[in-house]
Parts: C-alpha cells; sequence; structure tokens
C-alpha cells in the first residue's frame, strides 16, 4: 500500500493541465481551460480544467476530479494504480511492501493482461533484434525502408516461426496461461495443445493513448493461399478495436500542432508517413471508421484528411464512415494518392515536404468530392442521377453546423442543377426526421446528459462582449445568484439559495426533500470543514478549544436529533467532524485524495465554482470573501434545514387532520391542531431569522 505521505507529495506534484493535455487538446479561457470531454460523445467544449483548484469538471457528463481520478477514468485503472501511474510521470518514488500471494491473486485481469502483453512486446522485440531468425523479420522491415530509429520507436517485432515458442518462453517466465489466451498471444485448444497465434509473422504492437500496449498486428511472411495475410489480436477486456487507433499515442502532440489529422488504412502507411516528417497519421487498421475511433481524433483536432490508394477500391473506401465523421461536426478532406500508390508507397518517395504541398495541392472537401464523384459516375442516367443527389443531400443533412451547412446546399445545388430551395427543403426534412426519432428514443430528461455545458460560466470563463444572459444586466452573473459585495448584511442572507444536487452526484444518490438544504451545508465541510468557527476556554482543563466548521455542524444537527438524511453526505460529514481532530487536517484535500470515488467526485464537483466575478468588477474594490461570514453562512444554512425539517412536519400533520376530521375524533384533532400551532411559531422563528419577509400559510 502507498502511505499517505507519499500520496500528498503524488497529489501535489501532479498539475492537472499538465495530465489532461496528454490525453485532452486544451485551449486557455480566462484563467481555465477547455476541451472536449473525452468521457462522452461531445461536440462542442465542455470539459474544463482549472489551475488554480488543480481540478478538471465536465458540465455535460459530470466526469471530472483531480488529476488521480482522471487517470483512472481515462485509463480504467484502480485508485491506487493511479496514483502510481503519476508517480511515476513525475519521478516520485514509491516504498511499497511486496504484495502478498493472496494480493497478487486477486489483482485484475486487466492489469494481468496489461503486463503480459508488455512482456510479449519486449520478446518480439527481442527476437527482431537479437536471434538468428530474427533476421528474416529485419530483412523485411529493411526491404520496407524502415529505419532501425523507426522499428525501435514503433516496437515492432518478430514472432518466431514455431508452434509454441512465445508460449513456452511466457510459461518459464512465470506468466499464466489463462491471460496469455485472454490477450489473444496463444490459442487454446480442445484437446489441451497451445499453438502461438502470431508464429512467423513481422509483429505491429497497438499502443493505447497512454502508450500501453493493449493488442497486435501481425504480417506473415510466407506466401501461401490459406494463410491470412494480417492477424490481429482478437477483442478482449483490454483491446476494443473500434476504440483504438493505430499510432495514436505517436501522434497526438503532431495532431495538436498541426491542427489536423490523417487517417490512413494500414500499420505500414502510418510508419512510413511518420519516417518520412508526417507525424500527425492514424490508421484504421483497414476496419471501417468507428464512433469511438471519431471520438479519439476529435480529442485534438476538428479537422481531417482521409488518405487512400488512387484505385477504385481506394476511391470506395473513401467514401465510407465519412458519413460519421461529418456527424461528428468534423471537417473532413479527401486526398487520393495517384494510381498504383498508397501512402507507404508514397512516403517512401518524397520527402515531408514534397508530401505536404502535394496534399495541400489535392485534398478536396469531402462533399465536394462526392458530388463531383457521384455525379460523372451517373452520367446522364436520370434515374442513377436522382439516387445519387438523394444520396448526396443525405450526407449535406448530417453536417451539424448551419453555416457550413447552406453553403454546402448553395454549392452542391450549382454544381447537381437543382434548384436550391428543393436541396434545402429536402434536407430539413431529414433533419427534421432524424430530430424527432433521436427525441422518441432519447430517455427521459433527468437522466439525458447536456451536449452542452450546463453553465459555460466555469471559473474563469468570460463571455464574449457581445454575449449576455438572458434577461440579466450584461455586466452582473444570473439571476439567482448573490449580488457581488458591497450589500448589506441581511440582504446577502436572505438572498442565498441552498445548493441544488449536482448534476454528476444526482445518479448516485438516494434523493430526500431535503437534499438541496443538505448539500449546501456539505459544501461548507468540504470546502472550509477545518475553518475555526469558535474558541472557548474549558473550565474544566482551562485549555483553549477550537471549534471548526465540520463539528459545528454536527454539534447543531445533533441537538435537535437531526442529521444529513443523505448517506454519502452524513458519511461525509462525520468524517470530517473526527479528522478535525487531527494537527494538519485540510477537509478539501482530505476529500479530494480520498480513495472513495463517491466522495472524492462529490468533493471535486463541490469546489467547482459554477460563477465566476464578472470582468467588469472593481479591481479596487474590497471583494468580500465565505470566510469573512463564515458564521453567519453556516447558521443561515443550518436554520434552512432546520426549517425544511419543520414544514415537511407540517405537511403530515395538515394530512393527518384531513383524516380525522369527524367528531368521534375531536381529542386526536385538537392533539393535531395545537401541535400544527406549535410547528407554525417554529416557523415563524426560522422565517425571521432567514430574513424572509412574507410567510405563506400552510
Amino acid at each position: 500500500m502507498i502511505d499517505q505521505p507519499t500520496i500528498d507529495r503524488i497529489m501535489d506534484a501532479a498539475n492537472i493541465v499538465d495530465v489532461v493535455s496528454e490525453f485532452v487538446t486544451l485551449r486557455k479561457r480566462g484563467v481555465n481551460y477547455v476541451g472536449l470531454c473525452p468521457f462522452h460523445a461531445d461536440k462542442s467544449p465542455s470539459f474544463y480544467v482549472s489551475p488554480a483548484k488543480n481540478i478538471c469538471k465536465c458540465f455535460a457528463c459530470g466526469e471530472g476530479g483531480t488529476a488521480v481520478h482522471f487517470i483512472m477514468k481515462h485509463e480504467q485503472l484502480t485508485y491506487y494504480d493511479a496514483l502510481r501511474y503519476l508517480a511515476k510521470k513525475y519521478n516520485i518514488e514509491i516504498k511499497e511492501r511486496e504484495l502478498s500471494d493472496r494480493e497478487k491473486q486477486i489483482k485484475s485481469d486487466r492489469e494481468s493482461m496489461l503486463i503480459v502483453n508488455a512482456w510479449a512486446q519486449e520478446y518480439f522485440s527481442h527476437i527482431l533484434h537479437n536471434d538468428t531468425d530474427g533476421k528474416i523479420g529485419m530483412r523485411y522491415f529493411v526491404e520496407r525502408g524502415f529505419r532501425e530509429d523507426t522499428i525501435k520507436k514503433f516496437q515492432l517485432g518478430f514472432s518466431l516461426d514455431r508452434r509454441d515458442a512465445l508460449y513456452q518462453a511466457a510459461i518459464n517466465g512465470g506468466y499464466k496461461k489463462e491471460f496469455l489466451e485472454k490477450t489473444g498471444l496463444v490459442i487454446v485448444y480442445d484437446n489441451g495443445n497451445v499453438n502461438d497465434r502470431f508464429r512467423g509473422r513481422v509483429m505491429f504492437p497497438v499502443h493505447t493513448l497512454s502508450g500501453k500496449v493493449v493488442a497486435f498486428g501481425g504480417r506473415v511472411l510466407k506466401k501461401e493461399e490459406k494463410t491470412a495475410k494480417y492477424v490481429n489480436s482478437p477483442e478482449s477486456e483490454i483491446y476494443h478495436k473500434s476504440n483504438e487507433l493505430y499510432g495514436i499515442f505517436f501522434a497526438k502532440q503532431a495532431i495538436v500542432k498541426a491542427d489536423c489529422c490523417f487517417l490512413v488504412e494500414g500499420y505500414t502507411d502510418v510508419i512510413s508517413m511518420h519516417q518520412a516528417g508526417i507525424e500527425n497519421v492514424v490508421a484504421s487498421s483497414g476496419t471501417a471508421l468507428t464512433q469511438g475511433q471519431i471520438r479519439l481524433i476529435h480529442r485534438f483536432t476538428n479537422n481531417i484528411t482521409v488518405l487512400y490508394d488512387g484505385d477504385a477500391p481506394g476511391i470506395k473506401a473513401a467514401l465510407r464512415g465519412i458519413n460519421l465523421l461529418l456527424d461528428a461536426g468534423m471537417h473532413v478532406k479527401v486526398l487520393l494518392l495517384p494510381d498504383g500508390e498508397d501512402p507507404d508507397s508514397f512516403a517512401r518517395k518524397h520527402n515531408a515536404t514534397e508530401f505536404t504541398e502535394f496534399i495541400k495541392a489535392h485534398e478536396t472537401d469531402f462533399i465536394r468530392f462526392k458530388t463531383h464523384l457521384l455525379l460523372e459516375d451517373a452520367g446522364n442516367d436520370p434515374i442513377k442521377r436522382s439516387e445519387l443527389i438523394s444520396d448526396i443531400i443525405r450526407t449535406i443533412a448530417l453536417v451539424p453546423d448551419n453555416i457550413a451547412r447552406s453553403l454546402y446546399i448553395r454549392e452542391c445545388s450549382v454544381m447537381m442543377e437543382i434548384d436550391e430551395q428543393i436541396v434545402l427543403n429536402e434536407v430539413n426534412k431529414l433533419r427534421l426526421n432524424r430530430s424527432e426519432k433521436e427525441s422518441a428514443a432519447a430517455p427521459l430528461p433527468m437522466d439525458e446528459p447536456a451536449s452542452e455545458p450546463e453553465y459555460p460560466d466555469f471559473p474563469g470563463y468570460q463571455p464574449a462582449a457581445e454575449e449576455t444572459y438572458a434577461g440579466s444586466d450584461p455586466v452582473m452573473p444570473p439571476a439567482g445568484f448573490p449580488p457581488p459585495p458591497p450589500v448589506p448584511e441581511e440582504e446577502m442572507l436572505a438572498q442565498q439559495q441552498p445548493a441544488q444536487p449536482l448534476k454528476a452526484v444526482q445518479a448516485r444518490l438516494d434523493h430526500s426533500l431535503f437534499e438541496p438544504f443538505e448539500l449546501s451545508l456539505l459544501r461548507y465541510i468540504v470546502r472550509y470543514g477545518e475553518f475555526v468557527l469558535y474558541q472557548y476556554v474549558d473550565e474544566a482543563t482551562k485549555e483553549e478549544k477550537d471549534i471548526h466548521v465540520a463539528e459545528f455542524i454536527r454539534s447543531e444537527l445533533e441537538r435537535d436529533d437531526l442529521t444529513l438524511k443523505t448517506p454519502l453526505f452524513r458519511k461525509m460529514m462525520e468524517e470530517a467532524s473526527e479528522q478535525c481532530k487531527t494537527i494538519g487536517f485540510v477537509a478539501s484535500r482530505y476529500f479530494l485524495s480520498n480513495p472513495d470515488p463517491e466522495e472524492s467526485h462529490l468533493a471535486a464537483d463541490l469546489i467547482s465554482d459554477k460563477y465566476q466575478l464578472s470582468k467588469y468588477h472593481s479591481k479596487t474594490a474590497k471583494l468580500e470573501k465565505d470566510e469573512d461570514h463564515m458564521e453567519q453562512l453556516v447558521i443561515h444554512d443550518i436554520y434552512a434545514l432546520k426549517e425544511a425539517y419543520v414544514m415537511q412536519k407540517i405537511k403530515e400533520l395538515q394530512e393527518k387532520l384531513k383524516n380525522v376530521q369527524n367528531s368521534e375524533a375531536m381529542e386526536e384533532t385538537l392533539e393535531l391542531m395545537k401541535q400544527l400551532t406549535h410547528l407554525n411559531e417554529i416557523k415563524r422563528a426560522f422565517s425571521k431569522e432567514l430574513g424572509e419577509r412574507i410567510i405563506l400559510k400552510m
């Protein structure tokens, strides 16, 4: 296990912008950064990163947290494995005791499979560079024009042409047969025989975005009719072909720098282009493009150019999957290479400058390309021409951007020699039908993640000069947010509203009527739990004692036999109350680094600010903070929760009164009315303390 001091060092070293930017393209917005969320199909930036708070947050799907939480979610790691990942990144030494046999036994299949694949990659590379038979594979790579540094960069290898060479080496190395089979490195037959899947093939490891080997592709060197040219790892717990792109690990920085991604078909296409100096290239590995692969590219750029062979199959391949790219809001271009050329052969004949110039000169916008291609193919056949025009209109209808879609409609109507209004009507009809189908299939609104940030004014976000909030002063925050200082204390407390349940935790909590009020108190506990609210001298010991925010909230509720009804909230309140007695306790730090994902994610949500200070505020004015009025704010929200309990009790008594209104229950009626009167008096007292001006009768 990792001790707390080491965890603290890792948390201090892990810069959230540094960590997230390895996987997401971030752009500065105010004092924060924004990018496309890596955890859902994000078409507009809703993933915000706050350097000041060292947390991230998606305001559409709700995912986020610290650097540890991000790595846990993105890399599918446990809490402690995510800490190890960050420790390695920042060169922090972790001293751990040796795991027991039982602890080794319960390690996840996923981790074991990744370990086996990492070993296999080293094994294949060792064979290629050091084994006598590896010269066969090296000869193939050299003939393809690959330099030694390129071979090492992509960790290429060779699998011996023997039935179970890898299997025997793995077993001798202590690796288990079950994980060799699960990763697809070996094939186990019913009779117990074991064969290496990739024997006699040159090996291409497939890396994740973070560089882990999750699969292999093997190309046969012998020309046999019954042997497949390429064999790939099967789907497994760590490898889903539809979510991986070959070369993405080596291309991600170049894609960001160029703000463009080249998409090719095979392993050697990627490697040859890299060697030629064009590194912003990935391959779909011969499969039709999938949503998962598109999301992977979309994290780094909106621009993609599809490179395919110039022959007829290459042209058809260029048309497959492009609609998905358009639907994702990407800008798509197509480049068809000269006849007889593919990206691999073309890259070997040209340097980076020549290749880049050729791309700029010959790449074509996809819709224009498709329109020219299909209309040329249709000729003067009116029926075929009508079908192809309908196909093109369906493609235009997928473009989400209104301006781009209108330009395509205008241009294509000229090219297709058809009235622009007819094209527009057909496009609108298709989009309307699609919208209706999506609405019918959509889940209930409370379960549906928003495609746009729920509150775009994450701390640091500053709207453009022309942006205003509907129905509000353009220099003020939206209605409902407490006005900026200076404001009379009574008015400030009266206008403050309890925090609403956060979207990220709504699906994980058992809701109660009191959750908004409880959440408001929990916010103070997480942010300021260690804050000293009162000091007093113990009469018995004559020692000075501190009452912290977390302790005060808990004791004030227990004084009236109350507590937080939401189990997670109650657990966090009790933990903070106890931890306040520990020297050096900082509530926000404690909860953000908590191994319980429920607590740490909720803490990250509560620390994330929904609003920021207006850029029009006076920099010379004194800005009041929560800490300046902590006592009033905490007491106000405690009263608000207690009032909510009283109002709920009043409603229950009123329901009982409705059911006992008869002469035989007069005594019970009088007792209920007496209780109701007493509760209304308590409610008036709370209302007075809370600053309400109007008291409604129940």
